[in-house]
């Protein structure tokens, strides 16, 4: 029905729409850092939600003590009540999934939790302690061309030259000379464990606040297949989206005493009306996540990169770091003659989406690169083991191999698709705009 409307009032976009939805159906996803929603999800991102303006929060701070009180109106706008219950879930959710002392569910991305955790922390001009983005730490951890670089003194930790593999001796040794205000432990391509509890450690030692940025493990912490931070870090951020299998979106936990700070510094300090509809299809998210099934999902997310992992290296690929514990790899491409940028754009035809990722110590230019990044969620959504991870890790050395031969792309391609075809996504969303445009 909605479908309809959308294709009545603009056909253009619906087309979008439709093109987007047969993408993501027959190609092989292994960008790590997205996934596939449920229909749910998808529901509640476009319901009548996203009318409502509701600054502020479904509850207000008591006036002399660190307490929440759900029974005061904390908006700054009425009409609110309903609005109020899809925020109050999503928060009471989340903080049982990840057993948080406190969250705040309206930050629009994870740079803007980020944000919000380093300046209830710091202020502008503090040092701040991350992990070198070409290393595996992420831009918002203190890049020179991003705010954190801009606003805070930064420090950048590297991983070990030969383990590949952050050694926490050389980060304390690293901290006690920085001094930092706020150590940041997190990545967007570190394949192995997080440590948390050694973050804690070294920032004891040196009187820093720790900030644990989980985007990418979420949901591997939420099935307790990793080391959760919460014990540990003073402020936790997190996508929704990737391993947590959310809208696109984040939120913030911590510990009960920064709990009024980081509430004050998102609004009004950061932001202003917080999207009420993906707040709700965040509460969506926490709820399946809360589910044995994704327990298990996420079991075999991680046995899927693992079985990737280990057929590429068959295969003669070279793993950063020797392998993975989580959802994602770096493979360095150096031994295959290809940068990341070739690989990346050569197997996004024959309909392979991965991203060119740096490796540590990497020769080329982060444009440039010599890996690539291969993550696992997607493809698992949709019902993908470990036989799958060995045959798509024989398509993309087909491809690596033979990527100068551009007459064997279709062949490539159509077993792609054939692959794709045995693992449908949204099939009767895929009908519905068919049936549509066909008329």
């Amino acid at each position: 029905m909605y479908s309809e409307e959308l294709y009545k009032t603009d056909p253009e976009i619906f087309d979008v729409v439709r093109k987007e939805a047969e993408r993501e159906h027959s190609g092989l996803e292994l960008i790590a850092s997205e996934n596939f929603v449920s229909e749910a999800v998808i529901a509640a991102l476009g319901s009548v939600l996203t009318n409502k303006y509701a600054e502020g929060y479904p509850y207000k701070w008591t006036k002399d003590t660190d307490e929440i009180d759900y029974s005061k109106y904390g908006r700054y706008y009425g009409g609110c009540e309903h609005v109020d219950e899809g925020e109050k879930l999503a928060i009471e959710r989340a903080k049982e999934l990840f057993g948080a002392d406190h969250v705040n569910v309206q930050s629009h991305s994870g740079t803007t939790a980020n944000m919000t955790a380093y300046f209830a922390l710091g202020e502008p001009g503090d040092t701040l302690l991350g992990l070198n983005l070409s290393h595996g730490g992420h831009l918002s951890h203190g890049h020179p061309i991003n705010f954190s670089g801009r606003f805070f003194n930064v420090v950048q930790y590297e991983v070990d030259r030969q383990t590949e593999q952050i050694d926490f001796d050389t980060l304390l040794k690293l901290a006690r000379e920085a001094k930092p205000k706020i150590i940041v432990a997190g990545a967007s391509a570190y394949p192995r464990t997080m440590h948390f509890e050694r973050f804690r450690e070294v920032a004891d030692d040196v009187g820093a606040y720790l900030v644990a940025d989980i985007a990418h493990i979420a949901g591997l912490v939420a099935a307790d297949l990793h080391v959760s931070p919460v014990p540990y870090a003073d402020i936790v951020t997190t996508t929704t989206h990737k391993t947590l299998r959310g809208p696109r979106g984040a939120i913030i936990m911590c510990k009960k005493e920064f709990a009024r700070t980081v509430d004050k510094v998102s609004f009004p300090g950061m932001q202003g009306g917080p999207l009420e509809h993906v707040i709700a299809a965040k509460a969506v998210a926490f709820k399946e996540a809360a589910s044995d099934e994704f327990i298990t999902y996420q079991k075999q997310t991680i046995a899927n990169a693992k079985a990737l992992a280990e057929a590429l290296t068959k295969l003669d690929y070279r793993m950063v770091a020797g392998g993975t514990d989580t959802h994602l790899m770096l493979v360095d491409l150096r031994s295959k003659g290809v940068t990341g940028r070739k690989a990346e754009r050569r197997l996004e035809k024959v309909g392979i989406t991965c991203n060119r990722n740096t490796i540590p110590y990497d020769p080329e230019k982060p444009f440039v690169t010599s890996g690539i990044r291969l993550g696992t969620p997607a493809l698992t959504t949709r019902g993908m083991k470990e036989p799958e991870m060995a045959n798509i890790a024989e398509l993309i050395d087909e491809l690596i191999t033979n990527i100068e031969e551009r007459d064997r792309y279709p062949a490539i391609k159509a077993k792609v698709e054939e692959l794709c075809e045995s693992f449908p996504l949204y099939p009767r969303r895929r009908t519905e705009y068919k049936n549509i445009s066909a008329r």
